[in-house]
């Protein structure tokens, strides 16, 4: 068996992936004219002689989208380019009414960079095509007899980024969109809805021998609209890759669709078929300056990104990472979090809170927890209270959905619903009941006196199930295994 391009025996290929993401601007207008940006409304009401390409109409550019574009560059570490140039992409196709793109070239706004691992190759601004709608017969949109085209998003402002080929799995590609979707969401630079086409990924996929340096042969993956079909597609495509090493083939240059309801990938375009686009620079705009004062600007309104937080959460609170990755990927959650730990008794460390955190979350779903009826102090007095024995676990958890559903602070709920911990200072309490399942179940308890731990489940569940979730599972355990040590 021999790798890609005939290089010698490999046992094992490894994946090389770059991303190219286009997001589309939150901004009120297109990116070279006044007309209103627009998602759902009646095809080709946002229109007008610049976005159509009519004669004689001069683009102006949008600088909120300039704005953004720098904020994007500065929370990726990129650098700024104090001067860029736009150019014309020309190609012909229905949904260019120009017949060309305005976008960026050789001298983009942004270069380099990084987010966590990977690398950022550039930053370029440009406007969006419009939408082709393929017909059938009828005129639903099922077949392929005739198409129409809706401009209310042609000229829509975009940035597209490009990372460096430095993922090497489906599953690492789609880890690291998430984080770079969480990061321009906390930007507040696009809505990053990959349902509504604001964030549309392209990869590139080739293989390579496993230790090896170089780049083999790459294919393109165009448009996949989400996260479960990115990483599906490219998986399919690092499949068809390895099959056709090991068969001696040769892997074409090609631009690919994946059909997600298939998992099925078709050729496009090959390399002698892709596009001259015969770039110029856009006559009609001078060169884009940014200037310090709009750097300044942008970097104010950069916050704290999703990978930093992290960073702080685990090593300031103590979170594991996985915790504080969670946390910091939702901000709206991690903003709750720490209010709660703002508010914490002494009692209280900030990973006693965050054990709550997932209860809380199981309650109200995918909702802002501060938009519900659990303040912050109230879970993180309901998490001091857990932390010093006040109340069982199994209890805190009947109170918490109490706080759901009702409100209130935890220790009223607590008091009022008699849900108090049980322990062996409670006179006959919980040590008659503890006496009462070892006599109920004589068997379990001699298993355990002979050493069988596994059979304490037994009485450890007759003690929660007769106290109502009020005792303390390992305080229940330290008493059976107390008394039939003594009997």
């Amino acid at each position: 068996m021999t790798g890609p391009g005939g290089n010698g025996p490999v046992t094992e290929f490894e994946p090389v992936i770059g991303l190219e993401i286009h997001v589309q601007l939150k901004t009120r207008t297109k990116m070279f004219c006044g007309c209103e940006l627009s998602f759902g409304d009646p095809p080709n009401t946002h229109v007008c002689p610049t976005c159509l390409g009519l004669p004689g109409a001069l683009p102006v550019v949008n600088a909120r989208a300039v704005h953004f574009a720098v904020m994007i560059g500065l929370a990726l570490g990129s650098d700024i380019a104090p001067r860029s140039l736009f150019h014309r992409k020309n190609y012909f196709y229905p949904d260019s009414p120009k017949g060309y793109q305005i976008s960026q070239y050789d001298v983009p706004i942004c270069r380099g960079g990084r987010l966590g691992d990977v690398r950022i190759h550039r930053v370029h601004l440009e406007e969006d095509a419009a939408k082709l709608v393929h017909l059938g017969e009828s005129g639903r949109i099922h077949g392929s007899d005739r198409s129409v085209v809706d401009f209310n998003r042609c000229g829509t402002p975009l940035v597209e980024i490009v990372s460096e080929p430095d993922l090497h799995s489906p599953e690492q590609a789609r880890e690291w969109l998430i984080l770079l979707r969480t990061t321009l969401r906390q930007l507040g630079v696009s809505d990053v809805n990959m349902d509504e086409g604001s964030l549309r990924c392209d990869a590139n996929v080739s293989i390579r021998p496993v230790g090896g340096d170089g780049l083999g042969t790459k294919t393109e993956l165009k448009n996949m609209n989400s996260f479960r079909f990115i990483e599906h597609g490219v998986t399919a495509e690092i499949e068809r890759q390895i099959e056709l090493a090991r068969e001696g083939r040769p892997i074409a240059q090609e631009t690919l669709h994946y059909d997600p309801a298939s998992g099925r990938l078709t050729s496009l375009r090959s390399k002698e078929e892709a596009h001259d686009y015969r770039y110029f620079p856009e006559p009609d705009l001078v060169p884009l300056v940014v200037t310090e004062e709009m750097r300044v600007e942008a970097a104010g309104e950069v916050p704290e990104l999703p990978a930093a937080r992290a960073d702080r959460l685990e090593r300031d609170l103590g979170l594991s990472a996985d915790r504080a990755r969670t946390l910091a990927f939702r901000r709206e959650l991690a903003d709750y979090y720490e209010r709660a730990v703002a508010d914490a008794p002494a009692d209280v460390s900030p990973v006693q809170i965050d054990n709550w955190i997932p209860q809380l979350v199981e309650r109200i779903g995918d909702g802002d927890p501060a938009e519900s009826r659990v303040a912050p102090a109230a879970l993180a007095s309901l998490a001091a209270m857990v932390a010093t024995k006040r109340v069982s676990r199994d209890a805190a958890r009947e109170v918490l959905t109490k706080l759901v559903q009702e409100g209130g602070e935890p220790e009223a709920i607590v008091e009022r619903e008699d849900l108090g911990a049980l322990s062996d200072a409670d006179g006959d309490g919980l040590a008659a009941i503890v006496d009462a399942a070892i006599a109920a179940d004589p068997e379990a308890a001699e298993k355990v006196r002979g050493g069988n731990g596994k059979a304490i489940g037994p009485l450890v569940g007759y003690v929660m199930r007769e106290s109502k979730g009020r005792a303390d599972g390992g305080e229940v355990t330290r008493l059976i295994r107390e008394r039939l040590a003594q009997g």
